[in-house]
């Protein structure tokens, strides 16, 4: 009995850690809940705090070789995407570690599962608005990982 009410513990909490976010393009949710995580995001629209530093989580698996990744993160407003100054188009690779927790870098291997991790700061200058956050990580043309996210910055 204790042994599954632990197990049922454990399942709540990990759940209540998730952040349901889309696949990019789509109203469609990742098929295993705890992929993508944000903190401080257990419900959508994330509220994203002026003045706090927010860290994104996402693990995926390269489907191919991989040499160089990059960041393409934007903010869809009003279906128009504004690209998040100081992140889009700034290299991935120091972000991107295996599984035990070493440093990956950016020479990604077809079939290896990888863990993307990255604060970033909510600037006291972003207006309060409400948006999709589109958050790609990009090897040129070709798509890595890539989620979108419905957001309101707030004070």
């Amino acid at each position: 009995m204790l042994r599954e009410t632990i197990l049922v513990f454990a399942t709540l909490l990990a759940l209540a850690y998730a952040t349901q976010v889309n696949k990019c393009g789509r109203a469609e949710k990742f098929a295993d809940g705890n992929q993508i995580r944000i903190t401080n995001c257990d419900e959508q629209p994330c509220k994203l705090k002026r003045r706090t530093t927010q860290t994104i989580e996402q693990k995926f698996v390269a489907d191919k070789d991989i040499e160089n990744v990059v960041h393409a993160v934007s903010a869809i407003v009003l279906g128009v995407p504004l690209p998040f100054v100081g992140v889009d188009g700034t290299s991935a690779c120091s972000s991107i570690s295996n599984l035990d927790g070493t440093p990956a870098g950016c020479s990604l291997k077809k079939g290896q599962e990888y863990i993307y991790k990255r604060d970033f700061d909510v600037l006291q200058i972003y207006p309060t608005i409400s948006m999709v956050i589109h958050y790609a990580l990009m090897d040129g043309n070709h798509t890595v990982a890539c989620f979108e996210v419905p957001a309101k910055i707030v004070k």
